[in-house]
């Protein structure tokens, strides 16, 4: 077997770089509890794991040749994208009103450690809670992005090598992205988990719910705007 390693390295390296979803979902999470960045990293790359099969046995070819498969797809995803932020959107704005409420709020310790009803924060909650959430978050999040079916069915052929088993090789190289993600993911999630304490500041912690969330919705808005 012979693949073109440096090339499909660059390839992976950039669009590891390039943030999209995926990486709103692990960085979010990681600001709310390094467990729980860790559980959405895993989640994202189980989520590649699942469109690194289909690409292997051949649905995806399937999927992406069938216009109404696609679409539906694609259209999940950008559902998906604008729930996660219409929430984060709704919760940042529902913890201003309880801070306003309680008089201004204070430190920002027990915004913290509550966090408003609906938020993914979960630093009071249980750490199985916790850590499911962020998987189940990272896995819908790739599961449902059609532009990682097409990565594997797409960009992964162009570095194998003709003349041996597509099959085995295309195993190869998604394994290696996979495992390059996880690597990626979890440093991040510790540079990530370093800010908690500057976001736990009310002010800054309602600007960085905002931000996030309205940027999946922009995302999902252009999801579906294609779709």
């Amino acid at each position: 077997m012979s693949v073109d390693l440096a090339g499909f390295l660059g390839v992976v390296l950039v669009a590891y770089v390039v943030p999209g979803p995926d990486f709103l979902v692990v960085v979010r999470s990681a600001t709310e509890h390094p467990a729980k960045g860790r559980a959405a990293a895993l989640g994202a790359q189980t989520g590649l794991c699942v469109h690194m099969l289909a690409a292997a046995v051949g649905l995806s070819v399937v999927a992406t040749r069938s216009p109404m498969v696609y679409e539906a797809i694609k259209l999940a995803g950008a559902a998906y994208l604008l729930y996660l932020g219409v929430r984060a959107v709704l919760a940042a704005r529902r913890a201003a009103r309880e801070r306003k409420a309680d008089g201004g709020g204070g430190d920002g310790s027990d915004h913290w450690s509550h966090g408003p009803a609906g938020t993914p924060a979960e630093e009071s909650g249980h750490a199985p809670s916790r850590w499911r959430s962020g998987f189940t978050q990272g896995l819908l999040t790739n599961v449902l992005n059609p532009k990682a079916a097409l990565f594997f069915l797409s960009i992964l052929p162009q570095f194998v090598d003709g003349g041996g088993s597509m099959t085995r090789q295309i195993f190869f190289l998604g394994i290696l992205d996979i495992l390059i993600g996880v690597a990626y993911w979890f440093a991040l999630v510790v540079v990530a988990a370093r800010l908690r304490s500057l976001l736990a500041r009310p002010t800054i912690r309602h600007r960085w719910e905002l931000t996030t969330g309205w940027l999946f919705i922009v995302i999902g808005i252009s999801v579906a705007a294609v779709a």
